[in-house]
């Protein structure tokens, strides 16, 4: 592999890019460390981070770099699994700024490569057309990062690898040069001499080409040297695949096609893995679209995680050892596709599979289906312990008549090496991902990856097929194009390279002169040795440590999504990586393993990256692999307290819960002097915000009376924060005439002094030791009363779920435990009873319509439901989830002046448009006290809490 003689970080280089470059040019350590790594196994620090403003700045890098000869390593997302996206190069990420979407021709569009997949199609479909090379990584995929990898889909049986789909490239060629290649592109006139040359290549290599060349429905090895064929050119299809090698892409024209309308999924259920692959060559007879290997390993860990358990529910019956999806569609609406599952169930009962098909005929179900199957890899990479499914055969592709032999083979080869493997992928076409579980900190591990590899290749081989289907070649597979193909395609390959590339300065290692794959010099993984020992409050114990639980990130690139879900906030805001969950676990592990040097976890870049997490959970429940932020930055915070001490602000600020009783004595003199410009100059609050009034009545714990006991009737403790307590003491009134018509039991807490407060104020502030001490009161007061079967019922959902999160963390044991099991929210515990019989007389409103906000954390554990059936219940009403991600307000957070503006970004995503063009007639409810507070500054809308929503169903004439 080609080095640099310049180092990372080179000041001289640095400056002559910032003086070239419209957009941001970043040479520190903690941007090159988080660019280090992409969703392989590797990690190689990069010179430094060019995010291009516009297509002359890439010209402008590609010209110093040739001044400085000094490589280039084009970049979209970052979601290569074989290392080709990480090198000793400058690292230009077009995904930031190079987003633009040309008009669409026809059935063509232009687009920058910078472009993520789902936005284009977002875009595309209200003209009913799509781009069919659907990855499942297309929430975050730019179109230049698949071309580059010439990547495929699900429904690539139908539409073909990014290279059937992509028309025409602009390239920057190596020297600066731009230019068109590809359909209707005038390449004889701007590289006359460079296509002479590949012509008169091909044309002495024909044979060798053809005959060497695997004759499988994927294969992405090397170049695409068939492009060069006389009766097929175009330089565009050479291209895509070169894994930015040759030149750089930046704009695609792609090829359009009609929306398919018209679906049905068939499940099929297999008792055996090797029984499933045998049919796959007897299903693709039917003309499917899609079929999709699921195996017992990903169906296991898939029923982990609490988003795929409830969608495997509604598709998977009993305990098979392999599903196949077997997709059927048309682009025409209202096509009837009932019959081709009917003949689906029929092939398969003439195999000797009968009644194993579930229909999938419903949108809701199929998505379902396909959520997990999307997933497939990030479910895999959540497996515990220290062997992980390791990616370096997983792209291996074979004739389908010879599919469930060459499963059997590798099968055989990881029982030889003592080791187990997941399996998933696109049978379709031949193509298995198959992981096999490895240490990479373990040297006889990494001799076991080798033996593996060479082992699988010679299967392959004798079956016709290609070592890389699908993902490409990179710093994984490069090495072996000689053993698979031969030594005279690997000598085209390298004339090809000349050709575009003469210096050898674009992503050197890749295709060309490649490193060892086993080279541990290029992992990611350090030893333990070289960890630093955090101070660490939280339990970690299931998750083997900080180190360990940082690690489960394997870059895949979830939290880059632009969609309404919540993870992640800040990222979607700032589409900066440091902002994302991904970029935060780089930086912490980084800092914690000693290599952002003495001063890692202290930095101001740490400290910029952690302020805009809003601590919204949501990285918890939807990266797949469970990273939770909302924990590791809480460590980060208490570190950084005990090492400079606790900002003014912050103890004030967390303080809320020992104070209130004393300041709501004056609470009405607070509120007229304490207007936002004074709240600004003394604590540094945003002046725009209005700020919580104290309330003249606040809640008192001893207006609970117990009503009169009904037989079967349940014990409640209505648990009421702080903040609801002395700002908005309607609400638990609300609950409490709730709870009264229904009959429960309710008690008041038993504690002695001031009342009951979780810690959630000094949570926030990394203040972790006062949060155990309110934790330990509360754990004290109620402990007790849950054991003895006491529902715990709260109000506030980020309250709440500190019970049911934080607090097993902070102080394990059994009264963590059992409070946890026990504390839920009143629509929880109102829907929860609802469903055993035990009812509310709920008569309709005046308005028929509600449009509901779930807050984060009830997202994160998947409680959003329970409020809207809930709510639902009340006659004559229309109910809708609003959606949305964060609010934006996160508690204190979008108080602060320093992070108003970002706050109101994250809100005006989806929340605040979404309510703004909600009519007066319709209320809106939203159960966060912090979301009320930004639906009302943002809008002007007041915004209800669902107990006050339900009350007035309960006494509405």
């Amino acid at each position: 592999m080609a080095a640099s003689h310049i180092q990372p970080g080179d000041p001289g280089l640095e400056k002559k890019l910032r003086n070239v470059v419209e957009g941001e040019v970043h040479f520190d350590a903690f941007t090159r460390g988080i660019f280090s790594t992409d969703a392989s196994h590797y990690q190689i620090e990069p010179l430094g981070v060019v995010f291009p403003a516009t297509v002359e700045d890439i010209q402008a890098v590609m010209e110093v770099a040739q001044e400085e000869n000094v490589p280039v390593l084009p970049r979209g997302a970052g979601t290569s699994q074989c290392g080709q996206t990480v090198g000793r190069a400058i690292v230009v990420d077009v995904s930031r700024h190079l987003t633009k979407l040309g008009t669409e021709n026809r059935d063509e569009i232009e687009v920058e490569s910078g472009v993520v997949l789902d936005h284009l199609n977002t875009h595309l479909r209200h003209g009913r057309q799509w781009f069919p090379v659907d990855p499942s990584t297309g929430s975050r995929a730019t179109l230049g990062g698949m071309a580059g990898n010439n990547s495929a889909g699900a429904r690539s049986l139908r539409y073909g690898t990014m290279a059937d789909n992509v028309s025409a490239i602009e390239v920057v060629l190596p020297d600066g040069r731009k230019l068109w290649l590809g359909a209707e592109a005038p390449e004889n006139n701007h590289i006359p001499t460079e296509l002479a040359f590949l012509r008169n290549l091909y044309a002495h290599n024909a044979t060798e080409i053809i005959q060497r060349t695997p004759r499988t429905m994927r294969n992405v090895a090397g170049y695409n040297l068939a492009s060069l064929d006389p009766n097929q050119e175009n330089l565009a299809r050479l291209l895509v695949g070169s894994e930015g090698t040759l030149a750089f892409f930046v704009r695609l024209r792609l090829k359009l096609k009609p929306l398919l309308r018209s679906r049905v999924l068939g499940v099929c259920h297999f008792n055996g893995l090797l029984e499933a692959l045998d049919t796959v060559q007897h299903i693709v007879k039917l003309s499917p679209t899609a079929v999709e290997l699921v195996d017992q390993n990903v169906l296991n860990l898939g029923a982990r995680h609490p988003d795929f358990r409830s969608a495997m529910s509604d598709f998977v019956t009993g305990t098979p050892k392999a599903l196949l999806l077997v997709e059927f569609a048309e682009e025409l609406p209202g096509t009837e596709m009932g019959g081709k599952l009917n003949e689906l169930e029929e092939i398969l009962s003439e195999l000797g599979h009968p009644n194993s098909v579930v229909r999938a005929e419903t949108e809701a179900l199929q998505s379902a289906a396909w959520s997990v199957r999307k997933a497939g890899l990030n479910i895999v990479m959540s497996m515990a312990g220290p062997r992980k499914p390791i990616s370096f055969i997983e792209d291996c592709a074979v004739p389908l008549e010879h599919l469930s032999n060459y499963a059997r083979h590798v099968d055989g080869i990881f029982s030889k090496h003592g080791v187990e493997g997941t399996w998933y992928a696109h049978a379709s076409v031949g193509c298995l991902h198959v992981r096999p579980a490895l240490n990479l900190r373990d040297s006889s591990d990494i001799r076991r990856m080798r033996a593996i590899a060479e082992e699988t290749h010679e299967v392959v081989r004798r079956y016709g097929g290609t070592h890389s289907g699908e993902h490409g070649d990179g710093l994984l597979r490069s090495e072996f194009i000689k053993p698979m193909l031969g030594e005279q395609m690997q000598q085209i390959f390298g004339e090809v390279k000349k050709t575009f590339d003469p210096n050898g300065l674009m992503n050197p290692g890749k295709i060309i002169d490649p490193p060892r794959m086993d080279d541990p010099t290029l992992f990611r993984f350090h030893a333990k040795s070289a960890e630093k020992k955090l101070p660490v409050v939280l339990d970690w114990y299931q998750d083997e440590g900080v180190v360990t639980a940082l690690e489960q990130c394997n870059n895949n690139g979830a939290c880059l999504k632009s969609d309404p879900g919540v993870m992640c906030p800040s990222y979607r805001v700032t589409q900066d990586e440091r902002h994302s969950t991904r970029g935060r676990a780089n930086a912490l592990r980084l800092a914690l393993t000693g290599q952002l040097g003495i001063s890692g976890l202290s930095s101001p870049e740490m400290a910029e990256a952690m302020s805009l997490c809003i601590s919204c959970k949501g990285c918890k429940r939807e990266c797949p692999t469970g990273i939770d932020m909302a924990a590791l930055k809480l460590e980060w915070q208490y570190h950084q307290n005990r090492q400079s001490g606790v900002p003014i602000r912050t103890r004030l600020l967390g303080g809320l819960p020992r104070v209130a009783p004393w300041v709501t004595k004056i609470g009405q003199l607070v509120n007229t002097l304490g207007k936002p410009r004074l709240g600004h100059r003394l604590l540094g609050l945003a002046p725009a915000r209005k700020l919580p009034q104290w309330h003249r009545s606040p809640w008192s714990d001893s207006e609970l009376q117990a009503p009169p006991a009904v037989t079967g009737s349940t014990d409640v403790i209505l648990f009421v924060d702080t903040f609801t307590r002395w700002f908005e003491p309607e609400v638990p009134r609300a609950a409490k005439a709730l709870l009264e018509a229904g009959s429960w039991r309710t008690q008041q807490p038993q504690q002695s002094g001031r009342p009951l407060c979780c810690g959630r104020t000094y949570l926030s502030g990394g203040m972790l030791d006062e949060a155990k001490r309110e934790l330990r009161r509360v754990l004290d007061a109620l402990a007790p009363a849950a054991r003895s079967g006491t529902w715990i019922v709260g109000l506030e959902p980020s309250c709440i779920y500190t019970l049911r999160d934080e607090a097993p963390a902070l102080l394990p044991g059994n009264d963590a435990d059992v409070v946890a099991k026990r504390a839920v929210l009143l629509e929880e515990f109102l829907d929860q009873e609802w469903a055993q019989g035990h009812t509310l007389s709920l008569k309709p409103l005046n308005n028929n319509r509600l449009k509901v906000h779930g807050h984060c954390h009830q997202k994160a554990f998947g409680t959003v439901n329970a409020s809207l059936r809930m709510l639902q219940r009340i006659p004559d009403l229309t109910v809708e989830e609003i959606p949305s991600g964060c609010c934006g307000m996160a508690g204190a957070f979008g108080y602060q002046a320093e992070h108003y503006d970002v706050s109101m970004s994250m809100a005006e995503l989806d929340l605040l448009p979404a309510v703004r063009v909600t009519d007066e007639t319709t209320e809106i409810v939203a159960n966060g006290t912090s979301c009320r507070a930004q639906i009302k500054d943002g809008t002007g809308r007041e915004a209800f809490h669902p107990a006050i929503v339900l009350q007035k169903a309960l006494t509405q004439e």
